[in-house]
């Protein structure tokens, strides 16, 4: 049986948190128990949870500072937020989990689900540190990759283009190292967009940084600096061409 730990600086949402789940009827133990950030420390210490419910808003800190604190992150984390948008940003940077307060039962039983399916015995920090960065606001950005073999944690300025493949999307990046991620190229787009990133066609994402020309024939592509050559859409020529002036 899964032990779920539930963190929150109110009891009343730690209690229907824990009522919710318990109704899912899964394999579970529900532990609502922690109302702050340095209770909640000791509370992973003393139940070695496989699923941490974490809200970020606490009296003495935030969530953001109890994963800080715990040396062996040996569990799922799902974060607890109200709608406080550069904190989401980070979370999805890091390809972790969260659930808007108040909590949608729908949507809680999904994410518990979906982490029950991720829980393992070891686990790579790769996440946590990039979260650690993403939430310093004077920090690069740092983008977690998950693959079925492999998490992988790049730097922004490392990723050439991205390019979709149905429900996939294929990140490029300067090293020749190619990456596939069972994500669409619309959910990157609107992580990326804020940082130099332009949809250039439906199934391209560009890094303008690595814009080397835009070439006329075979009607209009931009080359890349790793020699690549993407379709540019007739749609988004003036936007383009915009970015490139404001180099």
């Amino acid at each position: 049986m899964k032990k779920v730990l539930i963190i929150d600086d109110e009891n009343r949402t730690r209690s229907l948190i824990a009522k919710m789940i318990d109704s899912f009827g899964l394999d579970v133990e529900t532990i609502p128990e922690g109302e702050n950030v340095q209770s909640g420390i000791k509370a992973i210490e003393k139940h070695n949870p496989d699923i941490v419910f974490l809200d970020i808003q606490m009296p003495d800190g935030t969530g953001f500072d109890v994963i800080r604190s715990i040396e062996n992150k040996n569990f799922e984390v799902i974060f607890i937020t109200a709608h406080e948008e550069f904190a989401i940003k980070a979370i999805k940077f890091s390809a972790l989990d969260y659930l808007l307060k108040p909590v949608d039962a729908g949507e809680l039983k999904a994410a518990l689900e979906k982490a029950l399916d991720l829980v393992e015995p070891e686990k790579s920090n790769g996440q946590f540190e990039a979260l650690h960065s993403n939430i310093q606001k004077n920090e690069k950005r740092r983008l977690v990759l998950k693959t079925q073999e492999s998490v992988h944690v790049v730097d922004l300025d490392q990723i050439i283009r991205c390019e979709a493949d149905r429900n996939y999307t294929s990140f490029f990046l300067k090293d020749n190292k190619k990456i596939l991620v069972s994500k669409t190229l619309k959910e990157y787009e609107t992580l990326l967009s804020a940082h130099n990133f332009l949809r250039v066609q439906q199934s391209h994402l560009i890094n303008i940084d690595y814009v080397d020309r835009y070439d006329k024939k075979n009607g209009g592509a931009v080359v890349m600096k790793n020699g690549s050559e993407v379709p540019l859409s007739p749609a988004k020529r003036e936007v383009f061409f915009k970015r490139l002036e404001n180099l």
